[in-house]
């Protein structure tokens, strides 16, 4: 299995897999936190189509075969195990032969056939909760995916819609899904999104980044997706909730800190 309980599991990467020069400078700041914190379980995460842009301006990335290839050189240069979203059950094939899990979008996690085609890869699939899902509704998620024998399964939480253009991070959530025995990763960044409030593309307040994600793991969540960027202020999507890469270590050591002790508990 990939996921292993005793570390902590840290998805992160770029939004979009962008260009090779910010995957590599991602890469390098993750392949060290690996050699300082043997602890980690680091799944290098990236996405070649950003398909549910708020608006047709909005940049979509790489495509699936420059995105791949992208992708495929992180395995090799890097040594991560890599991640990407599916959108549509032609691409799940394709994407399979060079990932290791493959994510299904918030906006997607009840489509049934999309989740038995990343089912039936046989890789990982990582399923995030939809914004307009209750917690107790991702039982029946996980029960298509169980039935199209996923060989694992993970559940994120993005938060909830609340109101316009805000989400909230109900802590509740961890416990409620850990009842459907996959492990809950909580995704740090897109919960702090404001969808759509900047103007035709989302918004973000990455402050709260740091104090939602300890306490998402002092609530039990098994690990962390973190969206992370050199330079935020030019990256082509979720700039304003993603975190400065110089700023990574020190939240991961952070946030490493709160899971040794919830553990000891």
């Amino acid at each position: 299995m990939l996921f292993n309980p005793d570390r902590f599991l840290l998805i992160a990467g770029p939004c979009s897999l962008e260009s090779e020069q910010v995957c590599r400078a991602v890469g390098k700041t993750l392949q060290k936190l690996g050699r300082e914190h043997h602890e980690l379980n680091i799944i290098f995460k990236g996405s070649f189509d950003k398909a549910n842009r708020t608006s047709l301006k909005g940049e979509r990335g790489t495509g699936m075969e420059e995105g791949l290839k992208l992708l495929a050189l992180m395995k090799k240069d890097f040594g991560f195990p890599v991640l990407t979203d599916i959108h549509e059950r032609a691409q799940a094939e394709s994407v399979a032969a060079v990932c290791d899990v493959l994510q299904i979008p918030a906006f997607m996690c009840r489509q049934t056939d999309l989740l038995l085609a990343a089912a039936a890869t046989g890789k990982v699939v990582n399923v995030k909760k939809g914004q307009f899902l209750s917690p107790q509704e991702m039982e029946f998620v996980i029960a298509k995916l169980k039935q199209g024998k996923a060989a694992e399964i993970w559940q994120t939480e993005r938060g909830t819609t609340f109101g316009y253009q805000n989400l909230v991070v109900d802590m509740r959530s961890f416990s409620i899904m850990k009842q459907f025995a996959s492990p809950v990763i909580f995704d740090a960044t897109h919960s702090v999104q404001l969808p759509g409030a900047a103007g035709g593309k989302s918004g973000g307040q990455r402050e709260f980044v740091g104090p939602l994600a300890k306490a998402a793991l002092g609530a039990g969540a098994d690990g962390l997706f973190i969206e992370t960027h050199p330079d935020t202020a030019n990256a082509i999507s979720d700039g304003p909730n993603m975190i400065p890469l110089v700023e990574l270590p020190n939240l991961i050591e952070e946030c490493l800190a709160v899971w040794k002790a919830t553990r000891e508990q």
